[in-house]
């Protein structure tokens, strides 16, 4: 991964996917500490822990807990973890908590979002005792394997490599939800390594508007072969994709704040002109306001900020196959906001559930595809074949975008 400018070149992978025992067991650790460090820094910007009850949110305690719960269920609790995707996802095959009650608390599929308010949680130090037990029990299961003295498979591994990205999942959602908050957290817990965003002197290692030609071809689109995939990543498809231009970046503010004034479209709450001496542009980031820096992507956009630009440039957004296609170009530049695509999230082409029922299948149709990375996602997560998806209207995510020529 290149981090001269904060982000990726070229077709970058996750290294989890296919890490061994002694590898995955280290990145589980890893990403715990993160996780503490981002429960510490909550409590100490929000004593209360009290967030309001929005679809963007989660009570932080419930998260916290949901993430021990989602470890024990699959890599603890489930009797057929070694069977990978074909394990069953519910039933006998799964033992009890060592939580009294877990199931009725932290089951997300059965835990209504709205109703995660009102329930009696376990407090911080007891939220923080589950997570330190699972991960122990966890940990335990997985060298069990090292000392059965055999050759591990993917379907061995396949839970625990799902669990600490569903980690590394929450813990960018503890971060956009402090963004959104106004909650100052520590730059070090919110951004991966040399991925800075919004403001200082950072600067893109694309020019603004340069760009890529990409020539017709037929790419194969989809996850085969070895290592992890989530199940909407498969199957692995041929996709004709006709000849095309993209942006080598996505779209920075330079680009972007002209259309604003142009139009008077409406900005994101982060983002304000300060009329003064000399017109300048603000960023509040946890809370601060900054100047802005006009050469970072435009971030905290929803898909149609993003088509309204693309309609006043005359230019358009690239479908999912278009963006991955493209990302196969070592000058594609990307990994500092996720990137809207023109694309609706549908399953691929002999699409199989995978345990984790709930993922994929419950979105079809009304979240649109994001792809890339942002710099607040774990480096576990950024993989070029990664499908992120959003309702088209959500602003509170670290999303912007790149376009297409028409």
């Amino acid at each position: 991964m290149a981090h001269s400018f904060g982000g990726c070149l070229g077709p970058v992978h996750s290294a989890v996917r296919t890490a061994g025992l002694e590898a995955l067991a280290q990145a589980l650790k890893t990403s715990r500490t993160r996780t503490l460090g981002l429960m510490q820094a909550w409590q100490m910007a929000l004593p209360d822990l009290s967030v309001p009850p929005l679809p963007g949110m989660n009570p932080p305690l419930w998260e916290w807990g949901h993430i021990a719960w989602f470890q024990e269920w699959w890599t603890v609790r489930n009797r057929q973890r070694h069977l990978g995707t074909r394990s069953a996802h519910s039933g006998a095959v799964f033992e009890a908590s060592h939580l009294p009650n877990a199931d009725a608390l932290y089951n997300s599929s059965e835990v209504a979002h709205d109703s995660r308010w009102t329930l009696a949680l376990p407090n911080l130090a007891e939220t923080q005792a589950y997570l330190a037990q699972t991960l122990q029990r966890s940990l335990d299961h997985l060298q069990a394997l090292h000392l059965a003295g055999r050759t591990t498979s993917d379907d061995d591994l396949y839970f625990w490599r799902l669990v600490l990205q569903h980690e590394d999942m929450h813990n960018e959602a503890s971060v956009y939800m402090a963004q959104d908050l106004g909650l100052a957290l520590p730059q070090t817990l919110c951004w991966r390594e040399g991925a800075p965003i919004h403001a200082g002197t950072q600067k893109s290692a694309m020019g603004l508007n340069e760009s890529i030609q990409v020539a017709a071809q037929v790419h194969t689109l989809g996850h085969s072969g070895s290592g992890f995939a989530f199940d909407n990543e498969r199957q692995a498809h041929p996709v004709t994709v006709a000849a095309f231009e993209i942006d080598a970046a996505a779209v920075s503010w330079a680009r972007y704040l002209p259309f604003v004034q142009a139009t008077g479209h409406a900005l994101p709450p982060h983002v304000r002109l300060v009329r003064s001496e000399h017109e300048t542009w603000q960023v509040r980031q946890f809370g601060q306001w900054q100047a802005l820096n006009l050469q970072a992507p435009a971030v905290h956009l929803n898909a149609l900020d993003a088509q309204a630009w693309c309609q006043w440039a005359g230019r358009r957004l690239p479908t999912e196959a278009e963006w991955e296609c493209a990302a196969q170009q070592p000058r594609f530049a990307w990994g500092q906001v996720w990137e809207w695509t023109a694309s609706n999230f549908l399953p691929y082409p002999g699409f199989e559930v995978h345990p984790y029922r709930d993922y994929s299948e419950p979105w079809w149709h009304g979240h649109r595809v994001l792809r890339g990375a942002c710099a607040a996602t774990s480096e576990n997560v950024v993989d070029v074949r990664y499908r992120n998806f959003f309702v088209p209207d959500r602003r509170d995510i670290f999303a912007g975008f790149r376009s297409v020529a028409v």
